[in-house]
């Protein structure tokens, strides 16, 4: 019910908004900027969206098929068994939908959004096999959708990529902030879960992984730190990145080939699946992103931006974030539209201002809360999604929170 009521309030609010504008200002335009707008975004949604979707969702699917049956899922399951068992309860002892949140979260951690996304729908199918209320959430399914909203990311690569195009003088000295930014989030979200779904937090095993990610995080922050230079850490982020998407392909395949399984037509069975899951989320996207795009046309974001500006003013706080905060409004609702914010702030203040560079982090700190939960909670007809968005919106809060600490801390 909350996407329900959160996406009539786009339409309401956009609605009167505009009225206001043409009544009071005489903005004759405002109307046809929210109807091209609508018909703009349900465009996208299925050629720049659903149709690209349906070609990464073949590939990774038909190569997870295949990693199935060479026994790598379970094998990874074997791995993270104990901690998942602890973080996710509801899913039994070394069931393959462990080994694919896995795959899932490693994705999104090394920014391969080509590959993340058919996989975290595969494993969000995984979780629905085990859900006995088909149309509602369970709490697996929250506590990985909103992990996954969080955006964990170790190696944000387009963020990077995009201060270079833009002329950065450091094109990577926004990764660490990144890096800090994004665990807080994901930490927090998962935090507020487990309290709600009355998780032991204090079990041994999730001490130790929790306290082990932490060490790794803080040693590779050092590490990068104090031995790398920029140029270096770009080069570091895009290798990685590039070689883990092809290394996972190739391993899957030769575990295939190993088991002397008819690795073609494996691949084939996984794809099949891929493009009829593509088209089942059309009108998921559809109707969201027609929302958000109304919502954005009708100036309400840059409404909300001069509201935060004058609260500031009147406690005599440094305004230099606003100028930033069209990034962390839209991140939830569009990842898309956060990336063209992030560029717009770019352009507009340099890439090298406080703003640029807040902009950036805000970008690289959480994921799209709405466009998840709509996308994969769709994609398996799950209609009642709980506490899943405000615990997700929560882990996006704790992001931008540190961000801006961050930022502050970093960029001055």
């Amino acid at each position: 019910m909350a996407l329900n009521y959160i996406w009539v309030a786009f339409f309401i609010i956009a609605f009167f908004i505009a009225l206001v504008r043409l009544i009071f200002f005489g903005d004759t335009e405002i109307f046809m900027h929210l109807v091209n707008g609508m018909f703009s975004s349900a465009e996208t949604s299925v050629m720049g969206i659903a149709l690209p979707l349906a070609g990464n969702m073949a590939l990774w699917l038909g190569i997870m098929n295949i990693g199935e049956k060479a026994g790598a899922i379970n094998f990874m399951s074997r791995i993270v068994g104990p901690f998942f068992s602890r973080l996710f309860p509801g899913i039994p002892e070394n069931h393959p939908a462990t080994g694919q949140i896995m795959m899932s979260f490693s994705a999104n951690m090394l920014g391969l959004d080509n590959a993340a996304t058919p996989l975290g729908l595969k494993a969000i199918d995984s979780l629905q096999g085990l859900n006995e209320d088909k149309e509602t959430a369970s709490n697996a399914q929250i506590m990985y959708l909103v992990l996954l909203t969080s955006g964990l990311q170790l190696l944000p690569v387009t963020i990077i990529a995009q201060r270079a195009i833009l002329h950065a003088k450091d094109p990577t000295d926004i990764l660490i902030p990144c890096i800090i930014a994004t665990y807080v989030s994901a930490v927090a979200g998962m935090l507020l879960v487990a309290v709600k779904q009355k998780i032991n937090l204090w079990d041994r095993v999730i001490i130790s992984w929790i306290g082990g990610v932490t060490l790794f995080i803080s040693v590779m922050v050092w590490c990068f730190t104090h031995y790398f230079s920029k140029a270096e850490i770009s080069t570091i982020s895009k290798v990685s990145s590039n070689l883990l998407m092809y290394a996972v392909a190739a391993v899957f395949i030769l575990g295939g080939v190993f088991k002397k399984i008819n690795v073609f037509e494996v691949f084939i069975d996984g794809a099949k699946r891929g493009f009829e899951t593509s088209v089942k989320v059309i009108p998921y996207l559809v109707a969201m992103l027609v929302g958000i795009a109304v919502f954005r046309a009708c100036g309400a974001l840059d409404y909300m931006n001069e509201g935060l500006r004058w609260i500031c003013h009147l406690f005599n706080l440094d305004t230099r974030f606003v100028d930033a905060m069209p990034v962390a409004y839209m991140k939830p609702l569009s990842g898309s539209g956060s990336k063209a914010m992030m560029i717009n702030v770019m352009t507009t203040f340099k890439p090298d201002s406080f703003a640029g560079r807040l902009g950036c982090v805000f970008n690289g700190s959480s994921d799209t809360t709405f466009y998840i939960v709509a996308l994969y909670y769709g994609s398996v007809g799950i209609k009642r999604s709980r506490y899943a968005i405000p615990a997700g919106l929560f882990a996006d809060l704790a992001g931008i929170i540190a961000a801006i600490f961050i930022s502050y801390l970093f960029f001055g």
